[in-house]
């Protein structure tokens, strides 16, 4: 920087620009964490003005040793400065809509597609970033770095990091009860340091990705066959739509005050009131529910490296389709015909790179007129994808007014964020009637709609936004999930299906775990992999 005097730019050890600038980071992007920590302390007590330092300190300690092996003189400007963006944004986000940024909210950023990458980029953003992180880029290029010989340098770097971490440790100890209980009782806590969060869960998918790129498929449903039909029956069509965000307290189906389920009310539906979902996030949820193993037996890793439903009704002889309007599959398609929907397949319903989900009807409406045997059809919806719902949602189901027209929820009144929530709830429902009423004229088929969302949402209740808060601390409204299904009278007969008893089931407790298992007897799929006491049709038969 030359055009500065060099008598205001001062000269700094490598080591001394990284601990300035880790002290700025823990300072002033943990406000959730100190919050958390300061929560219910009588501050008359000088124990808890102690405790605080020792935690200041231990948090410091923790981050130097964390980045210093990495702070080389020739790359430490670009990695501090990266690092004090990527915190500015964490921040915003972590305040915003008042996440926490564990290993799986990681896991969601890191596999978001381009437009919901354009819903979070806001001008709320820019402006925070730049007011939060402009001081110290400029302190980070304008010091200047001691030259020091790069054996000495490294010496010196890993000598200061064994010193910052015993530093940590020491400092720690006089009130490490107080910090234990503190973690054992607050145990989600932890993912609100920032920018610890942020390094652990990017460490953490990476080994995780690294673990399993290569790892084998687990067969599930090896003996999976089609039982027996008479002879003459119609092929059968099963049609999975899977939503997107659409929590259950706001399906006037299930009670709520609001009409915005009239076209389905309208379909004669079957709808379930007390679902659950698997996870807070697509990334969890919908690998959990294709599989047989689900919440009941979570473990992320077996999920993802097994078969799942797809897989089984293929090997059973089903033709299956994944029409995607969202941002892909999450792994549970692989081996399975899938089509990601752009703009060239309906420029009339499609406009700035987005699609609106009617888009998937017209799509099952060609698909059906091709199709000649047993077939699935995924359809996976953009739903009520936030934060920007107003996209959602032709003006034409701008019904609730007034409505929020920006993806900064907190510009918004909470009234106007709930109704442009409910306008594409309104508007999910006209495609899910639409889906309907194209099965119900295609006589060709005894055909059945299963529409089920991946999680719910907050809406600014207790001060959330979104969705993919810890499931141990989850609020409802982010896993109460609606399950409606639909069944054509052809399927009904064919199935002897009693429709009484199924309406007589809608108070039950279900989850995403009954997925896997409904399909399956719904698609009269046998194999030992089916469990029939997780599947919400059996028992429902008139016959025998």
């Amino acid at each position: 920087m030359p055009s500065i005097p060099e008598r205001i730019r001062p000269t700094l050890r490598v080591e001394t620009l990284v601990l300035i600038v880790v002290v700025y980071l823990v300072a002033s992007a943990n406000g959730a964490w100190w919050g958390a920590v300061a929560q219910g302390r009588d501050w008359s007590q000088p124990a808890n003005w102690l405790f605080m330092a020792c935690c200041f300190v231990t948090l410091v300690g923790l981050h130097f040793t964390l980045i210093a092996p990495f702070a080389f003189r020739g790359i430490v400007r670009v990695l501090l400065s990266v690092l004090v963006i990527v915190t500015a944004a964490t921040t915003y986000y972590m305040h915003t809509f008042a996440v926490m940024l564990d290993p799986t909210m990681i896991q969601n950023v890191l596999r978001t597609d381009p437009h919901e990458v354009r819903d979070l980029l806001t001008w709320g953003l820019a402006g925070w970033v730049v007011l939060w992180s402009l001081a110290p880029l400029v302190f980070i290029w304008l010091v200047r770095l001691r030259p020091i010989p790069p054996l000495r340098a490294l010496a010196i770097r890993v000598a200061w990091a064994i010193g910052a971490l015993v530093i940590a440790v020491l400092v720690l100890l006089p009130v490490s009860r107080d910090f234990a209980s503190f973690m054992r009782n607050h145990k989600q806590a932890r993912y609100l340091i920032t920018p610890g969060n942020l390094i652990y869960g990017l460490a953490s998918q990476s080994m995780k990705n690294v673990r399993d790129v290569h790892a084998p498929r687990a067969v599930v449903g090896a003996d999976a066959h089609r039982a027996a039909r008479p002879a003459g029956a119609r092929p059968r069509v099963l049609v999975l739509v899977l939503g997107e965000t659409a929590r259950a307290a706001n399906f006037s189906l299930l009670g709520y005050a609001r009409e915005t389920n009239p076209e389905l009310a309208a379909a004669g539906v079957i709808a379930f009131g007390d679902v659950h979902s698997c996870g807070t996030a697509t990334e969890v949820s919908v690998p959990c529910m294709f599989s047989p193993y689900g919440r009941a037996h979570y473990d992320e890793r077996r999920i993802r490296s097994s078969e799942g439903l797809l897989d089984v009704l293929e090997r059973a002889g089903y033709e299956v389709r994944w029409l995607d309007n969202q941002s892909g599959c999450k792994g549970v398609c692989k081996g399975v015909e899938y089509e990601k929907i752009d703009a060239s397949m309906a420029p009339d319903l499609c406009t700035g790179g987005e699609c609106r989900d009617e888009v998937l009807v017209r799509l099952l409406a060609q698909e059906l007129g091709k199709a000649s045997r047993d077939t699935v059809f995924v359809l996976h919806m953009m739903g009520n994808h936030g934060p920007a719902y107003y996209r959602r949602y032709p003006p034409a189901f701008r019904r609730f007014l007034p409505d929020c027209q920006t993806a900064e929820l907190r510009d918004c009144t909470r009234e106007q964020v709930v109704n442009a929530y409910d306008n594409a709830i309104l508007y999910t429902d006209h495609v899910l009637a639409g889906v309907i009423g194209t099965l119900a004229a295609d006589t060709n088929f005894d055909s059945a709609m299963l529409y089920v969302s991946d999680h719910g949402e907050s809406l600014g209740e207790h001060g959330l936004y979104l969705h993919g808060i810890p499931y141990a601390i989850a609020p409802d409204l982010q896993t109460h999930v609606p399950l409606v299904i639909w069944l054509s009278d052809s399927l009904v007969r064919a199935k002897d299906l009693d429709e009484a008893c199924l309406r007589g089931r809608t108070h039950n407790q279900y989850s995403h775990d009954n997925l896997f298992h409904s399909v399956l007897g719904l698609a009269d799929v046998q194999t030992t992999a089916y469990l029939p006491g997780k599947d919400i049709f059996n028992g429902c038969r008139r016959g025998p």
